[in-house]
Formats: structure tokens, C-alpha cells, sequence
């Protein structure tokens, strides 16, 4: 079976739009299994019993953002292991740093395309 068959991803924005187009895209790669939240707490509900392979979450989102929520995945036995790409409109080398540091896998900076997405995505788990 193809990985884009087997792979669960999570998509965290809070912005529909924003949520919309990165699913959009997941689905044009061939990934079919594919969640989305509002919120990185609602995201840490979702996964808490529907777990995930990977997360794709925005930097800027009120109340938990990015860089918190992957920080709160890592602590977790369940979720330290799910793969974290962050997506930024400011990928400066301080949020990339920190990024690195709590365990983000990669990064997309806004605006990108669906080939970026893809590329982004392949370098985490493998070519769909």
C-alpha cells in the first residue's frame, strides 16, 4: 500500500481559508485521511484519540500558538513522535531556531505553493 494510502495527517490553522487550501493540497498529493482543527486545543483532543502521523500547524494562532503546541506534543508519550511541520509568515532564523530546538521536522513559509507543501512534507516522511 502507497504511504499517501497509510499516512494520517492534522491540519492546525485558524483560518479557514488557510485550512482549506493545505487540505486542498493534501488531497492533490493523493492523501486521503487527512483532519483539520481551529485551534491548537482542539488539535490535542483531536489527536488524543484519533492519533496522527503528521501535523501541519500555523505559527500564529491565538491562545496556543504553533511553537507552544508543538512544544506540548513533544512532552506527550502518545504525540512526542507524530512528525510537526510548521507553517510561518515569519520564518525568521529565531522561530526556525526555536522550532528546531523543541523537535519541528520542517517548515513552509507563507505564501507557498502546492509544490512547496509537497516538498516540505516529502522531506518528513518519505515521497508519496
Amino acid at each position: 500500500m502507497p504511504l499517501r494510502d497509510q499516512l494520517k495527517v492534522l491540519v492546525v490553522d485558524d483560518t479557514a481559508t488557510s485550512r482549506g487550501l493545505i487540505t486542498d493540497a493534501l488531497d492533490s498529493f493523493g492523501i486521503k485521511s487527512v483532519r483539520s482543527a481551529n485551534s491548537a486545543a482542539s488539535a490535542l483532543s483531536d489527536i488524543s484519540s484519533h492519533p496522527v502521523h503528521l501535523v501541519i500547524s500555523d505559527l500564529n494562532m491565538p491562545g496556543m500558538d504553533g511553537l507552544q503546541f508543538l512544544e506540548t506534543l513533544r512532552k506527550g508519550s502518545q504525540t512526542a513522535s507524530v512528525a510537526f511541520v510548521l507553517i510561518t509568515g515569519r520564518a525568521s532564523n529565531e522561530i526556525i531556531a526555536e522550532g528546531r530546538r523543541l523537535g519541528m521536522n520542517n517548515f513552509v513559509t507563507k505564501p507557498f505553493g502546492a509544490k512547496d507543501l509537497l516538498k516540505a512534507v516529502e522531506a518528513v516522511v518519505g515521497r508519496l
